[in-house]
């Protein structure tokens, strides 16, 4: 499709290739392009409008919360709850499934978010981003289950993020459609396709890691981070906030690895205690047991 294009034209084609389609999926993903440039519009201001630093609350990861993520969670929350497409949220900021409301329909649909990954970064201009994944949902109950969003990766509908920085991009994923992304015009407040079929290069020239946990990595790791730093146009860029670093790392033709490896401070066999605690793991990767290739899949 021509550069340029809007998401809201480009979802609507997507739609018309499935002649069966309700139109809810395009309209769940339209709501979340709405929740993107809000956050973004907010994030743009945050220092003037005094809503940085901590709340002195902690979210079920155990990190400190910030008060833009409360905004970003409750600007998810507010946009999509009521609108019929969804039967239930789950996000990192919540300790427990957010079903809909009485009063408000319930849609096919589940959707599982960070509403801010690295949103601490704010504090030195460094982007952030929103991360969410959409699973159809298989529950027959009047409410959805954690099995609705505990599925095989294979099973997302939909992965995607918002990350806010020098622009504002949107890139998001589905089984039939590919990778693609959309980058924010604010003169015209439209997401414009800006990257079509991104695909993950068989080789590139930067690694991503937080070095930092070395020591406690795995001997494998330990070798491969050590081969990279020796290769003739590989470099290391390492922000801190997954959107930033998965998209310079892994989806654009420079790329090469993005990387978290487990350590022995936080072994693979470890758990979260707290079952919304696997919010996190669904986003930031969600296995799927039976997957033998790198498919389109996000997050």
């Amino acid at each position: 499709m021509e550069i340029g294009t809007t998401l809201t034209r480009f979802l609507l084609e997507e739609e018309r290739k499935h002649p069966g389609a309700s139109g809810a999926f395009t309209e769940l993903l339209t709501d979340i392009t709405l929740v993107g440039k809000l956050i973004s519009r907010e994030v743009n201001k945050a220092g003037l409008a005094k809503i940085l630093g901590l709340t002195g609350e902690t979210n079920v990861q155990g990190e400190a919360v910030q008060k833009l993520d409360e905004m970003a969670n409750a600007t998810v929350l507010k946009h999509v709850e009521h609108t019929g497409r969804v039967a239930a949220l789950a996000s990192e900021e919540m300790e427990k499934i957010y079903h809909v409301p009485e009063g408000y329909p319930r849609g096919n649909y589940v959707l599982v978010f960070d509403p801010l990954d690295g949103s601490s970064n704010i504090d030195v201009n460094v982007a952030i981003g929103t991360i969410f994944a959409v699973y159809r949902r298989r529950s027959t109950g009047a409410n959805a289950d954690l099995a609705d969003f505990l599925q095989p990766g294979r099973e997302q509908v939909c992965a995607g993020y918002v990350i806010y920085g020098s622009s504002t991009m949107l890139v998001y994923t589905t089984k039939s459609a590919g990778v693609h992304g959309f980058t924010l015009d604010p003169t015209v407040g439209e997401f414009l396709l800006s990257h079509e079929n991104i695909r993950i290069p068989a080789k590139g020239g930067i690694y991503s890691v937080n070095e930092a946990n070395a020591p406690n990595w795995d001997e494998g790791t330990r070798r491969y981070v050590e081969s990279r730093k020796g290769e003739k146009g590989t470099s290391a860029r390492y922000v801190g906030t997954l959107v930033a670093d998965f998209g310079s790392s892994t989806s654009f033709p420079k790329s090469s690895t993005s990387a978290s490896p487990s350590s022995s401070a936080r072994p693979k066999t470890w758990r979260p205690t707290k079952p919304a605690s696997r919010g996190n793991r669904l986003l930031r990767c969600r296995p799927d047991p039976e997957a033998r290739e790198i498919g389109p899949t996000l997050i």
